[in-house]
């Protein structure tokens, strides 16, 4: 271009890239797709995991894909239906988004049936575990099937008819069922009924455990309960000619929609949701191939869906119901069981306390048992000097050793206040039940805030001491669910620290009673500050680059979604920052773009373990900053929830946090690396060899003798 003045040539002004360009985006539900094709894999790949734990691959991967057109796919579905035609970020419409889905979907359930059939099924038989069918059995054990089929699950069954005189019957969601055409004998008119394959019973029949079958060998017999209930349907509909029967399955729209300002009662209100789950709208109906059109039809119709939510599955309907298979008592079948490592066992005391006192703990779950955490609990709900506990709860499991501490402590006089989030998904009934447990042990119990989940991991024990009272927290990534500590991987940090004591008692303020404090000292807490904070952290990042050269940062987390952060990470890594990305699930970000995201590394590790922690790490000129926390890089949890991220001061842990992340980005055997247009490729090979979650294991063993070690020394 010319000069304006002297007409001389100048050059060209470089133009900024359009970081809004929705090439540069993932679209979030395709990202979804694409991270539980990354779990189906695992079920894929013969030499990753031993039989059985396949088959619990193929379970996660199914129950995963119920939840996700339960939310998700039911969200599109209305949207799609309002007639709303708005682009998303990466540029597309709400029922682009659910053609793309069901494309993918179809392919995905193609290859875990295939999975399934044509490679499990014959590996299980050749090594004593067999499906059969209830037609390929003999006379005598057909008749003795018969006889526990009349004692057993004939009284559970309810057929439903549908004619002028019967409506058509009501299904609830995630129900198995069978469509069944028939004859009546005296008259010659064809019939129609449902009959439900009852979910309270156990969906896979041990025949090699029911007594008079009389195989006479050790092998397992498996047969289907739906199996069962159709060799079985002329015990229901006696004078009754069976023409056709077909298995069916349908998922509903199970997202609860609570008017929080208008809702006089939270607690009411999220029963009353939780009950109206089993009357959403149909949003995949489940049928096999071989269904006839007409049946297929009436169903069609008679559910108020779409044709484009019948999904064909040839063979097992419901395949989350394998999950029942791991039961079986067959450990060369089973990964190797681990026992992970107590730090706290090589103490001459058990008292935490005082474990705490004399420095900082932190435990990297599962690998360093969760039992430490439950202990801590308990110390505080059995020892006099304790004043208080506060909690917070999110997912705690059905029978939680956490909460019947805090009952305890609430029985002794303690005062116990405890967040129990109603609002967490799939888990409302759960927590249902242990708020009105808390609360008849006398505990203050409250409900969660309005328009906000909270989220957040807090424990806060007070206790008397000489030298006046001290607190002593606990703060982690994870659940207090001593389940699924056994296979989340997270962190517990353990502490005293008092300017963080300080910063959890004003949060606490604020989640039980009328507290507006906004400023914190050392916590981050959304929705006040999470966002902001991580802006300024990337901005610093992009000032130490410029001026020393050594700008970095580490984020892991379940999920990337927010466009301002990827926007600020892209500007980031054009300044040349080094950004790297340990990202289990959703992604929208896209990685190695020229000129825009080369300097940006995005890795997905599946493994045996779910990865869940949070830890944000920037280098900060060599002085390095970490927090852990619970928040995801996704606008629900800057803005919509109640997160806490917290600082790891403590040298010995901030180096022992940053050796973890270089071996969870440096996994080489169970690490899938994200690619420029946004797939994913396995990465495979290397040396050494570093499959991050089995060093894990191995460290935590070694750690484990050397405990072993020391006590038998004392």
């Amino acid at each position: 271009m010319r000069d304006a003045e002297n007409g001389t040539l100048v050059p060209a002004a470089i133009a900024e890239p359009d970081l809004r360009d929705p090439l540069l985006y993932v679209n979030r539900e395709l990202s979804w797709i694409d991270f539980n094709q990354r779990v189906l894999e695992e079920a894929l790949d013969s030499a990753a995991h031993p039989l059985l734990e396949r088959i619990k691959f193929i379970s996660i991967f199914s129950s995963n894909l119920d939840e996700f057109f339960m939310i998700r796919v039911a969200g599109l579905d209305d949207q799609c239906a309002a007639g709303i035609n708005e682009r998303s970020v990466d540029g597309l419409t709400p029922m682009e988004m659910v053609e793309q889905i069901r494309e993918r979907v179809i392919e995905q359930i193609r290859q875990r049936n295939t999975c399934f059939f044509e490679e499990i099924i014959p590996s299980l038989k050749r090594r004593g575990i067999e499906f059969v069918s209830a037609s390929s059995l003999s006379e005598h054990q057909q008749q003795v099937l018969r006889d526990y089929f009349r004692k057993e699950i004939f009284p559970v069954l309810t057929p439903l008819a549908f004619d002028t005189g019967h409506p058509f019957p009501f299904m609830s969601n995630l129900s198995l069922n069978l469509a069944i055409e028939l004859e009546d004998e005296e008259s010659g008119a064809i019939k129609f009924a449902r009959v439900k394959v009852p979910g309270i019973l156990s969906r896979i029949v041990r025949l090699d455990q029911i007594e008079g079958l009389g195989f006479g060998d050790d092998r397992i017999r498996l047969l289907l309960l739906e199996d069962l209930v159709e060799h079985n349907l002329d015990q229901l509909f006696p004078k009754m000619r069976i023409l056709q029967c077909h298995p069916f399955r349908i998922i509903r729209d199970a997202d609860i929609e609570i008017e929080e300002d208008e809702a006089g009662d939270l607690l009411e209100s999220i029963e009353q949701g939780v009950r109206s789950r089993r009357y959403g709208k149909v949003v995949r109906l489940d049928i096999n191939p071989d269904m006839p059109h007409s049946i297929r039809s009436l169903l069609v119709k008679n559910l108020e869906t779409y044709e484009r939510n019948v999904y064909e599955i040839g063979g097992v309907l419901g395949m989350s119901a394998l999950i029942e298979l791991l039961k079986i008592d067959r450990p060369d079948l089973k990964d190797e069981l681990f026992v992970p490592n107590n730090p706290l066992d090589d103490k001459r005391t058990a008292d935490i306390f005082a474990e705490m006192r004399s420095g900082d703990m932190l435990l990297h779950h599962p690998y360093d048992s969760f039992k430490p955490v439950v202990d801590l609990i308990w110390q505080a709900a059995r020892d006099p000097d304790v004043l208080s506990i506060k909690q917070t709860l999110y997912r705690v499991g059905s029978n939680s050793p956490v909460v019947k501490a805090l009952m305890f402590a609430a029985e002794q006089r303690k005062q116990v206040a405890v967040l129990v989030e109603l609002k967490a998904r799939f888990d409302e009934e759960n927590n249902i039940l242990w708020a009105r447990s808390l609360e008849d042990a006398g505990a203050h119990v409250v409900y969660g805030l309005p328009g906000l989940k909270t989220h957040a991991k807090l424990t806060m024990i007070v206790r008397r001491e000489q030298e006046g009272l001290r607190h002593y927290l606990h703060l982690g990534t994870g659940n207090y669910n001593s389940v699924t500590a056994r296979i989340y991987t997270d962190y517990s940090y353990l502490t005293t620290d008092p300017v963080l004591a300080d910063d959890v008692t004003e949060l606490f303020n604020s989640l039980t009673g009328y507290s507006k404090h906004r400023e914190y000292r050392s916590l981050i807490v959304s929705p006040l500050n999470t966002r902001r904070w991580i802006m300024e952290m990337i901005r610093h990042e992009v000032d130490h680059q410029k001026h020393t050269g050594n700008g970095r940062i580490v984020m892991k987390m379940n999920a990337l979604v927010d466009e301002e952060i990827i926007r600020a990470l892209y500007r980031a890594s054009m300044a040349g920052v080094k950004v790297d990305l340990a990202i289990r699930g959703i992604c929208c970000l896209k990685p190695g773009i020229p000129g825009i995201s080369e300097n940006i590394r995005v890795v997905s590790v599946i493994g045996r373990f779910l990865e869940h922690s949070r830890v944000y790490y920037f280098n900060n000129g060599d002085h390095a900053r970490i927090f852990l926390g619970s928040a995801d890089i996704m606008p629900r949890n800057l803005d919509k929830r109640v997160e806490t991220l917290f600082p790891v001061i403590e040298p010995r842990l901030v180096e022992s946090i940053k050796s973890d992340l270089e071996l969870n980005l440096g996994d080489n055997r169970k690490s899938w690396e994200m690619q420029p247009d946004g797939t994913y490729i396995r990465k495979r090979g290397g040396r050494p060899a570093v499959d991050s979650q089995r060093l894990f294991m191995r460290r935590s063993l070694r750690r484990k003798k050397n405990i072993k070690t020391k006590v038998k020394g004392l």
